[in-house]
């Protein structure tokens, strides 16, 4: 089973609105926990070794709900950013702006990239993943802190491709 079946499976079973799921099959286990407060979602992988392996936990974080804006702000925030790209997360994982803790970042606000440039590392389950761009522009924002759990489809850049 491969990360992107895992990830269909958790949304599967996010939107199903069970609160706990388990798959087992001959070479791992899946357990899969959500809850009414928000979006936290576990799984666990053992895979046999012939040397014992300790448990691996991933976890994501639990999703807060927004505090409501006042409409005028909302609508101004909307207009400002209809314009831009957003570059959102392939996966869920740890994302990191730079390829190694003594390396300068892929990118930074203002920088000007090209299509297929690396813009930041996912790591998930010890794989780390470069996120390419889909398009060429210029970054105007960054949504995401540095060493911090991302989820599925969560936006990740802001680029302005004018």
């Amino acid at each position: 089973m491969d990360i992107r079946e895992i990830q269909n499976l958790i949304k599967f079973v996010a939107k199903s609105g069970a609160t706990e799921v388990k798959l087992e099959m001959d070479d791992f286990k899946i357990t899969i926990k959500t809850t009414t407060e928000g979006a936290e979602t576990t799984y666990v992988q053992h895979v046999p070794m012939q040397a014992a392996m300790p448990q691996m936990q991933v976890a994501a974080p639990v999703a807060t709900s927004p505090v409501a804006a006042a409409p005028a702000v909302s609508e101004a925030a909307a207009d400002d950013t209809s314009k831009y790209v957003t570059v959102k997360s392939p996966m869920i994982g740890t994302f990191y702006r730079k390829p190694a803790p003594d390396k300068p970042m892929f990118v930074e606000v203002g920088s000007t990239i090209s299509k297929g440039d690396t813009l930041c590392v996912i790591e998930a389950m010890k794989l780390f993943n470069e996120i390419e761009s889909e398009v060429s522009g210029k970054i105007v924002k960054i949504l995401v802190d540095d060493s911090s759990p991302v989820e599925f489809d969560q936006p990740l850049f802001l680029v302005d491709p004018s």
